[in-house]
């Protein structure tokens, strides 16, 4: 059986807006449940159960039935700002809509069941130009909010294996309002737990450095890219003989493409085998 996927609009990838991790445990489980193959519309109701979040999650059942519950009523009241139309565009228009028109929380059976908002069905279904998706297994066991709005905007920029932020803009994204000012504060409270996270729970590994405008800490540039897959035990014992085949021929096989003599000429000193095929790549593109 194929994995639940969430398709998103960039524009609501990039969207301002603050939810809890519960609250993006529901509205994910629901747009998994999107199809891809039929017109969205605001009336479609989708359930999610305490059983399917608690499974998901990996919480106990009582832990999911509680956080489900208080999640819901919040949920109707969470706004999103939008800053540009479903497939791109839209100038400098700000929409502020709601995520959702109607929740219905069923205590005795433990099932959260919404409608989108009329103004958020564009940026869920009937996409065709600029969308991001990945499984909803990647972020499933996330606890923070801020590590899946992270993995996102990862994802958005997947092929390219670096993306560059301005600090002001990604607080404001994740509506951080007058919390944590200090950078220090920041990093500690938010984007480090963040990065661990996306580290340790989903496919892809991610670095990031910092940039400086004058003596300010203005800008993250978060370099990623998805993690080695497990190599069944044939290849592994064939590499530990020697015999393994790269994708070019080559004995000692390829990163990113890239043979590693190629890698192991041109890498500098300190540098790992993934850190040198990565800058190569870039060096390449921009040449």
């Amino acid at each position: 059986m194929s994995l639940p996927l969430v398709y998103k609009s960039n524009a609501l990838i990039e969207a301002s807006y603050r939810l809890t991790v519960y609250e993006q445990r529901i509205l994910l489980g629901c747009i998994a449940q999107v199809r891809r193959d039929a017109p969205l519309t605001d009336q479609e109701l989708y359930t999610v159960t305490a059983q399917q979040v608690a499974d998901m999650a990996g919480v106990g059942l009582k832990t999911a039935y509680r956080h489900l519950k208080e999640a819901s009523e919040r949920l109707f009241d969470r706004r999103v700002t939008l800053h540009e139309a479903p497939n791109g565009g839209g100038g400098a228009k700000v929409r502020l809509t709601r995520w959702v028109q109607e929740v219905v929380y069923q205590e005795d059976q433990g099932t959260v069941a919404l409608r989108f908002s009329q103004p958020m069905v564009p940026y869920l279904s009937q996409l065709t130009e600029q969308f991001t998706r990945y499984a909803l297994t990647d972020v499933a066991r996330m606890d923070s909010a801020h590590a899946i709005r992270l993995y996102e905007l990862l994802c958005q920029w997947r092929d390219a294996g670096q993306r560059e932020v301005e600090i002001g803009w990604l607080r404001e994204a994740f509506q951080l309002g007058d919390k944590y000012p200090a950078i220090k504060d920041f990093k500690k409270r938010v984007l480090e737990p963040a990065i661990n996270q996306v580290n340790e729970l989903s496919p892809m590994w991610v670095k990031w450095s910092q940039r400086k405008t004058g003596r300010r800490v203005s800008h993250l540039l978060f370099t990623f890219g998805e993690k080695p897959s497990e190599k069944p035990a044939k290849a592994r014992k064939a590499k530990a003989n020697g015999n393994a085949k790269g994708k070019n021929g080559s004995a000692t096989g390829a990163i990113y493409g890239i043979p590693r003599a190629i890698i192991e000429a041109n890498a500098r000193a300190g540098e790992s085998y993934e850190d040198a095929a990565l800058r190569l790549l870039n060096e390449a593109k921009k040449g």
